[in-house]
């Protein structure tokens, strides 16, 4: 077992990052190439259980909501299949990909005082063959930044500080 870490600061009000990321069926709002999201079963976004089946660039995804805490400011998701690695990640052709791998991540918030921001912390575990690794942990190392961009890019054009 493996994770990928990263954090950043958002300069927007932990509620107003909360209210945007709570909604576990909200990832087509905030995470570019999320086409759409749905939650099975009739459950709400915010019900621990709960699975969401996104499109994101084209492939679909399945992933239950393990954990949500309005008062820790977290939510934690598990891969409900193992995840194949990307075909066009740029790797040398004739290179054999990583086999598929078993995931769980935690996007968790927390406060800034100055300048009333917002700290996001997200890792993902990585379940993975010891041979792969690096290579499963430098993919989501690359894509975890992306996403929190994209979130960041987000609470700009909805924020009310930012108008």
């Amino acid at each position: 077992m493996t994770q990928a870490y990263y954090s950043a600061v958002l300069d927007h009000p932990m509620d107003e990052v909360w209210s945007l990321i709570r909604d576990f069926n909200n990832y087509p709002a905030y995470i570019d190439g999320v086409s759409e999201s749905v939650i099975e079963d009739d459950k709400r976004g915010d019900e621990v259980g709960a699975i969401r089946r996104f499109c994101y660039l084209g492939n679909w995804i399945r992933q239950r909501l393990v954990d949500h805490s309005d008062r820790q400011h977290t939510l934690t998701y598990a891969g409900l299949e193992a995840l194949p690695y990307p075909q066009d990640d740029g790797s040398q052709a004739g290179s054999q990909a990583p086999a598929p791998t078993r995931y769980q991540g935690t996007m968790h918030l927390r406060p800034i005082i100055e300048g009333d921001r917002t700290l996001i912390e997200w890792v993902v575990a990585l379940d993975t063959e010891p041979a792969d690794v690096d290579r499963w942990q430098a993919l989501f190392g690359s894509w975890i930044p992306d996403w929190t961009d994209s979130l960041a890019r987000t609470l700009a054009r909805v924020s009310p500080r930012s108008r």
